[in-house]
């Protein structure tokens, strides 16, 4: 009697003590405008010592975006319209001191350009994502809800080196609805 109801006061206190889910680290903003899709969105984090160490190192360090136009369902699974994968990549180069930073949507260089500043490559890892045109000759059904889904993954991963967000990926989602 006494071991359950102390097992009991164990499972409310850690309940209780244990922390709030952590905010969304990954913002998305959907804006569907003359039949596409743009995407916004940003990684809120900061740039660590372990990161800025692996990026020092030489080595390329990739961020990998991968966008759902997903369709909710009352009733069944909700359903994919459409998919992109945005692939961020930054570059140090050790003997001139500059970052070879690019940006690929489905495999099609965007844009590529270097920088001596530390700031701007970071930037371009994770906040340079405004407007971009993932989802074109989408056909909408107004009044319907949508939601723009964003998963992020970095690469390269090891024992080592640790990324700021908990698991594999962070995760951020924004919904909609369309209206005509």
């Amino acid at each position: 009697m006494f071991s359950r109801g102390l097992i009991l006061l164990l499972s409310l206190l850690s309940t209780a003590l244990s922390p709030a889910p952590p905010a969304q680290t990954l913002q998305v903003i959907p804006l569907p405008k003359e039949g596409q899709v743009l995407v916004s969105f940003k990684l809120d984090e900061a740039l660590t010592d372990d990161i800025r160490a692996a990026i020092r190192s030489g080595m390329t360090v990739k961020f990998v975006y991968k966008i759902d136009l997903m369709r909710s369902s009352a009733v069944w699974l909700d359903r994919r319209l459409s998919s992109a994968v945005v692939t961020a990549s930054v570059r140090y180069d050790t003997l001139l001191g500059i970052y070879h930073f690019s940006r690929a949507i489905d495999g099609n260089i965007e844009f590529a350009d270097t920088t001596n500043k530390e700031e701007v490559a970071w930037s371009a890892l994770t906040r340079d994502f405004a407007r971009l045109p993932l989802f074109r000759g989408i056909q909408l059904e107004p009044n319907a809800d949508y939601y723009v889904r964003v998963r992020a993954n970095a690469s390269p991963r090891n024992s080592t080196f640790v990324w700021p967000w908990q698991g594999d990926d962070a995760m951020g989602f924004a919904k909609f609805t369309f209206i005509r």
